[in-house]
């Protein structure tokens, strides 16, 4: 059983109340903190848990195994610090720190405690871990370009990343907005009462990790919810290449040949078991299983889900670090790159920070 604390009462908090509340085999919530009283009484009465006022508050009554910080992007570097101080290890949401200054600031703090990590959810997401494990078995061999259409700048930075494995050296982004009329449908809860179209922003970046290695970013305003645009990804290597869920590669004979990712889904049809993702198959082979099967999680949940069981292996040996605070670093680092290219109208290329080493 692992002890944890949720800092923060925020949209993003509550996907780990509720899987911490969907395991309880595995987690144990020990304490929140929400500032605002009012909140503290909403948690109260929605998850059942002692909340606090204060970070320090909470670890004066209870420490836990760890501790997750789902706070602002400003908030977030002082409330790892004073976990870390306090010996509590940590896994934040997405971005570690607001900017550059700030990346380096909390790495300084705390980054050779190797007690952070970062909740970099997007590759233990079923279809991109499946891919994953395709693309790290040599399938289409050595991967040298990612092309994403789905979500923004760190998430995407994080997937080009962990794909191609392309380190932590200088980084060449280039990039540009344009304006075009779209129909928005879809908020994050429920249909948008106005469907005329408004202009949405595209940003499109062109990105040199070195080596021959390069991504395209592009990403339109509201994607995660418009579903007027599909969400796309192309992962090319030197002896084929992924298309979605689609894969064209060099096999021996030799032959070009294709194949399919296919996710094998419960509940549909005359199948009694509850609507669920089972697994995801590649050529017969399974390469992604849920581990969370009969709890009716959503990708998404999924993807937390599998961070925070791992965070708490991580912190008792059994298990590798989920997403390390380095990781973070450097691909929020990318990520502002994108934003000063677009600010500037120039080309910019970061520089070999101290996680790098």
């Amino acid at each position: 059983m692992t002890k944890i604390a949720i800092i923060g009462a925020g949209w993003r908090s509550d996907f780990y109340f509720r899987i911490a509340q969907m395991m309880p085999d595995r987690f144990e919530i020990v304490g929140a903190v929400a500032r605002k009283e009012e909140v503290r009484k909403q948690i109260q009465a929605k998850y059942g848990v002692t909340t606090h006022a204060s970070t320090s508050e909470l670890l004066s009554h209870q420490k836990p195994d760890y501790a997750i910080s789902s706070v602002s992007w400003a908030s977030n570097p002082s409330v790892v610090t004073e976990l870390v101080k306090a010996d509590v290890h940590v896994l934040c949401e997405t971005p570690p720190a607001p900017d550059v200054q700030g990346l380096r600031d909390l790495w300084s703090a705390v980054g050779s405690s190797d007690m952070v990590q970062v909740a970099e959810q997007y590759l233990y997401l079923p279809g991109h871990a499946a891919r994953l494990a395709v693309t790290n078995a040599g399938i289409i061999g050595d991967i040298t370009s990612v092309e994403v259409s789905s979500t923004h700048g760190y998430h995407v930075v994080s997937m080009m990343r962990g794909f191609m494995q392309s380190g932590y050296g200088p980084t060449t982004v280039t990039a540009q907005e344009f304006q075009a009329p779209l129909v928005d449908p879809l908020n994050r809860d429920s249909w948008n009462k106005d469907l005329t179209p408004k202009n949405a922003k595209t940003t499109i970046a062109l990105i040199d990790f070195r080596g021959g290695k390069s991504g395209i970013y592009n990403f339109v305003d509201n994607q995660w919810h418009n579903q007027l645009r599909h969400r796309r990804i192309v992962i090319r290597g030197s002896k084929g290449e992924i298309l979605d869920d689609k894969v064209i590669r060099l096999s021996e004979g030799p032959a070009l040949t294709t194949s399919h990712f296919e996710r094998y889904q419960l509940g549909q049809d005359l199948n009694l078991d509850g609507h669920d993702t089972e697994h995801i198959s590649f050529d017969g082979k399974v390469v992604f299983k849920n581990p969370f099967i009969g709890l009716r999680l959503m990708d998404e949940e999924i993807a937390i889900g599998q961070m925070m069981v791992q965070m708490a292996d991580w912190i008792t040996g059994k298990a590798l670090a989920p997403y390390p605070l380095r990781a973070g670093c450097q691909d929020h680092l990318v990520s502002l790159a994108i934003d000063e290219s677009i600010a500037t109208g120039k080309t910019v290329t970061t520089t070999i920070e101290k996680w790098s080493n």
